[in-house]
């Protein structure tokens, strides 16, 4: 059973994700608690980027600093972790490189690789390899106290994929093209292995206190729309599926799922019946076209381009106007969030601006 918290003082995301009016839309924005923050690095220090996700005590306090900074805005806590951990729990090592990213130094070639056969051979105890993300999560609603909903999250099948054949992140994304269009037979299955440990994942999440969950297929956008409806929708629909049903069979809540594939803009309407209550919207969508297309299917989330933030203060209202006009006013079916994670570089105090006139022009 999932331990005892705090109640919930806002839920302001959850009712927006089910469909609910809301006072004004909630808030919140991929890696919210990353480099940007003076105080991320100082919560940091040495440690590698994969040592923080390791330690519960790290990763909450990394958690919760954009919650603090920003007390009153932000509507949900997203766990510090990452997409990687997956392969990481399957067996592969993966290195996070200061100022490149991340790296697999023994990626997954072709299927003649004994490493393919040894991955779908092996039995992955999720509640084991992945015990820090769990307890991480349960510390983080402990400090938060009711305050916002914690977010859990894992990486989408596909995108997976893509970095544990490439090795790393790729422009060219030939080996993952090669699993496409030479090993397709063969990625399905390994798509399939990926999505059956997501699921588990994800319920282990929502145990140890996750309040909504997100899939981030980063990738999508690089699948042609036929290759898309092959190697990534089927395991998108599946991790949806096969998540409630489990969290219903294990007696827990059957929380609100959100799924982001960016780039995958031709692929909207399919999203909105893949099993979501959310769906993601990178910066290449319009909003009002996107609203139009959804139909009061799902809630949809974002979907700010990061780099208005590096812009004047006029140019971030004149995005918050174009998203407030074409989401339709903010009280109803509709999470703000920029259209991909926050980058490097920028003033928190832009992050903040873009808070205020969101608050300004819907309330």
């Amino acid at each position: 059973m999932p331990p005892d918290f705090a109640p919930l003082k806002n839920d302001r995301i959850l009712r927006a994700a089910r469909g609910q009016t809301v006072d004004r839309p909630p808030m919140w924005v991929m890696r919210q608690a990353g480099r940007y923050l003076p105080e991320y690095h100082e919560a940091k220090g040495k440690n590698d980027f994969f040592a923080c996700c390791r330690s519960p005590e790290i990763a909450s306090t990394l958690t919760l600093q954009p919650i603090d900074r920003y007390d009153g805005f932000i509507d949900a806590a997203i766990i510090f972790s990452d997409i990687l951990v997956i392969p990481q729990a399957m067996g592969m090592e993966v290195l996070m490189v200061d100022g490149v990213g991340p790296r697999f130094p023994n990626p997954l070639r072709s299927p003649s690789d004994q490493q393919y056969a040894d991955l779908l051979a092996k039995e992955v105890d999720v509640k084991k390899e992945l015990d820090y993300v769990y307890k991480a999560i349960t510390l983080t609603r402990q400090k938060l106290d009711g305050r916002v909903p914690l977010i859990g999250f894992c990486g989408a099948p596909w995108t997976l994929l893509c970095y544990m054949v490439e090795g790393g992140g790729t422009k060219m994304f030939r080996e993952a093209k090669t699993w496409v269009f030479k090993y397709g037979e063969e990625g399905k299955k390994l798509l399939q292995k990926i999505s059956e440990i997501c699921v588990e994942y994800l319920v282990l999440q929502v145990e140890a206190g996750a309040q909504m969950l997100q899939v981030f297929d980063s990738w999508a956008g690089e699948l042609t729309p036929a290759s898309f409806e092959v190697m990534s929708l089927p395991y998108l629909r599946y991790i949806s599926k096969h998540t409630k049903e489990r969290l219903k069979e294990r007696g827990l809540d059957v929380v609100p799922m959100t799924v982001f594939a960016k780039g995958a803009w031709y692929a909207l309407d399919q999203l909105c019946e893949s099993g979501y209550e959310v769906v993601g919207l990178d910066w290449l969508h319009d909003p009002a076209q996107a609203v139009e297309i959804a139909n009061g299917r799902v809630t949809l989330q974002g979907n700010a381009d990061p780099g208005v933030l590096y812009g004047s203060n006029a140019s971030i209202t004149n995005v918050v106007e174009h998203m407030v006009q074409g989401f339709g006013g903010g009280k109803q079916r509709w999470i703000v969030n920029l259209g991909h994670g926050i980058t490097p570089g920028v003033d928190p105090e832009k992050l903040k601006l873009f808070f205020q006139e969101i608050v300004r022009h819907t309330t």
